[in-house]
């Protein structure tokens, strides 16, 4: 099938034919029919760099009327770098339409300058939930006129504590439009979205659900805790052709892990949350101008990182959340292309990558983590590559060329080519020369142990984490609040982002006008209380601590803390 079998506008398949689009992929073949005919809601769910934005682009395209100022077409999704490649998507689909008005909005940009192209008249929205709710709160963005709502990597969504953001946002849409949902996974809370906002919804299921791409290559490396960063040097010395992602649990983790690799020589960026946006712009130009090779990041900020060519992705972590794996390997192996997903892990890891098999259905094979004769011997092969493939100007070198033999005419071809190869390599050879072993010796894994970690660290039945709902709990009181611009969302947020937790370790979360109060699972509260006791919010200053000095009742003669 190609896509002029798909019912497209003419317009529409020449912007397709100019992006170089020939045929298309599974979930476009399945999606693009059911939306044209707009006659039902849809559930789309397919791995990331499976095509979904064209999926339900090329369809939004074609039913807005671009001579009209209303808001026709709305998207949320989880991140700023998502919401401008989609946006950048979809004016694509849309250059030969008449002044074809789609506007990206998200925070970390002036708002200022958003309400005023969206006042000019814009007919489709891209949008982060948080900005978008600002908008809807000052009034600057009516979601009346709105016939279909498209939410992107919904699950990601909900997982980054969106879910408060996005009931809003569409309690504010009309009761008469159109849904379409499109998620790598369908997590129960994704399930009550459809089940709530949408009326009998076509769903659409590309490959096994919460699946990973067949073209991955899943492997683990296990070594012990202190040997992580080492273990991590060595696998990226491995590949010195290497093209890839590195994810890390926190802001703070990121921060030192691309420090460290850039102090020891690497052409690496980092990419996290606490970077403006203009530090995060100069980040993804030069990964994507290659000017970086490697791209160090949270699971929040590469969400919706769309780059071509990513050889490998990296768990420096495992993630909490076990389904935010294969968000992660989706990086890797786009459009038909192949591609390594690694994972480091100790030795009391090892039941995280049988929940991830679990829930992928595939195999994740144990690795060697390379000792120094696999590194020289690649860094060796890489260097021959690189010298065969190097074009030779003989004008240009010209020139130089009795300077050149005058230096060289005592050694023979063979001393030359050792020479070269050792002024390339030496520093390898050097480092890995009494390097030891790393690889650490792997536990038996009996059933009894492997049944008491499943037990506490997941839901048997679902393969996700135990919520433990009715479990023990620890408040926090910190002093943000409706005044600092603190909402439920934004706090799930930062304790999961800063904490390196999941969403479903917090519970009730109470919002006052001056601070607020949260709960969660007793078992990671003092984790919580040390990576989130200080740091800053939106340029103001806070601080964390146990709440029940905060609200206990104050006795007589006694101060509060």
């Amino acid at each position: 099938m190609k896509f002029n079998d798909l019912e497209l506008h003419t317009d529409i398949l020449k912007a397709v034919d100019s992006l170089g689009f020939k045929i298309p992929t599974e979930i476009q073949i399945k999606a693009i029919p059911v939306l044209l005919s707009d006659t039902k809601d849809l559930v789309g769910l397919a791995q990331t760099g499976t095509g979904k934005t064209a999926a339900y682009g090329l369809p939004l395209v074609q039913h807005t009327d671009f001579n009209s100022k209303d808001t026709q077409g709305l998207v949320i999704c989880p991140t700023r770098e998502l919401c401008m490649q989609i946006t950048k998507d979809l004016e694509s689909y849309s250059k030969f339409q008449n002044n074809p008005g789609i506007i990206a909005v998200y925070g970390g940009a002036s708002i200022e300058d958003q309400m005023r192209k969206i006042k000019r008249g814009m007919q489709i929205v891209v949008a982060t939930p948080g900005r978008l709710l600002d908008l809807i709160k000052r009034k600057a963005i009516k979601l009346s006129t709105v016939q279909r709502v498209i939410l992107d990597e919904a699950d990601e969504m909900l997982n980054m504590g969106f879910k408060e953001d996005l009931d809003a946002i569409l309690q504010q849409t009309p009761e008469h439009k159109r849904v379409w949902l499109f998620s790598a996974t369908m997590p129960k809370e994704v399930r009550r979205i459809a089940n709530n906002y949408m009326h009998d919804p076509h769903e659409i299921t590309v490959g096994v659900q919460n699946s990973s791409a067949i073209n991955i290559d899943h492997r683990y490396y296990m070594m012990m805790e202190r040997d992580r960063y080492y273990a991590l040097k060595r696998i990226l010395d491995y590949y010195p052709a290497i093209f890839g992602l590195i994810f890390c649990r926190t802001r703070r983790e990121t921060q030192v892990v691309s420090e460290k690799l850039e102090k020891d020589g690497y052409n690496v960026v980092p990419l996290h949350g606490d970077l403006s946006q203009i530090q995060r712009d100069s980040a993804m130009k030069k990964f994507r101008e290659r000017t970086a090779k490697i791209l160090v990041a949270t699971d929040v900020a590469a969400r919706g990182l769309d780059v071509d060519d990513i050889t490998h992705v990296i768990h420096y972590n495992l993630p909490d959340d076990v389904e935010n794996y294969t968000h992660r390997s989706g990086r890797t192996a786009r459009a038909g292309r192949s591609g390594i997903s690694a994972a480091l892990i100790n030795t009391r890891e090892i039941h995280k990558i049988r929940q991830i098999e679990k829930l992928i259905q595939v195999k994740i094979e144990y690795h060697q983590i390379p000792g120094a004769e696999e590194i020289g011997e690649q860094q060796m092969y890489a260097l021959m590559d690189k010298v065969i493939k190097t074009p030779v100007d003989e004008d240009a070198i010209e020139r130089y060329w009795p300077v050149i033999y005058k230096k060289l005419k005592e050694f023979t071809a063979e001393d030359i080519v050792m020479k070269f190869i050792s002024a390339e390599i030496n520093k390898f050879l050097d480092y890995y020369k009494n390097a030891g072993n790393l690889n650490a010796k792997q536990e038996k894994e009996s059933r009894g142990r492997d049944k008491d970690r499943r037990g506490r660290d997941q839901d048997r039945r679902s393969g996700k984490p135990n919520r433990n709902i009715d479990g023990p709990k620890k408040r926090f009181f910190i002093n943000l609040g409706d005044k600092q611009n603190m909402n439920k969302g934004a706090l799930v947020r930062l304790v999961c982002t800063e904490a390196g937790i999941s969403s479903n370790h917090v519970g009730r979360i109470e919002i006052h006008p001056g601070f607020s109060f949260f709960e969660v699972d007793a078992n990671v509260a003092d984790k919580v209380l040390k990576k989130v006791e200080s740091g800053t919010y939106e340029g103001k200053s806070f601080n964390v601590e146990f709440s029940q000095d905060r609200d206990a009742p104050r006795k007589k003669g006694k101060k509060r803390r």
